[in-house]
């Protein structure tokens, strides 16, 4: 079982939304996608946000998205992004 659970994940990924404004996150692929490119970027050399003694990369992504050290950019953010 994954720890923590991807309903926990998805509210701290959200939990910056307010109300009445669409959720960033709405389902597990989200997550397993965001973490998952997260995961390959500490393997091509990136540095890990959280404590990652014997861990492997997916476990620290994780990590790092639990603790609120990434973010998972909404579709708004994105195009600001390359905007700038």
């Amino acid at each position: 079982m994954l720890h923590p659970s991807y309903a926990d994940l998805i509210n701290v990924v959200n939990s910056g939304v307010e109300e009445g404004e669409d959720p960033v996150v709405n389902s597990r692929y989200s997550i397993v996608m965001a973490t998952s490119k997260r995961a390959r970027q500490i393997i091509a050399g990136d540095e890990t946000l959280v404590n990652d003694k014997g861990k492997k990369a997916l476990s620290v992504a994780v990590e790092e998205l639990n603790q609120g050290k990434i973010k998972i950019l909404g579709e708004e953010e994105k195009e600001e992004e390359t905007e700038v």
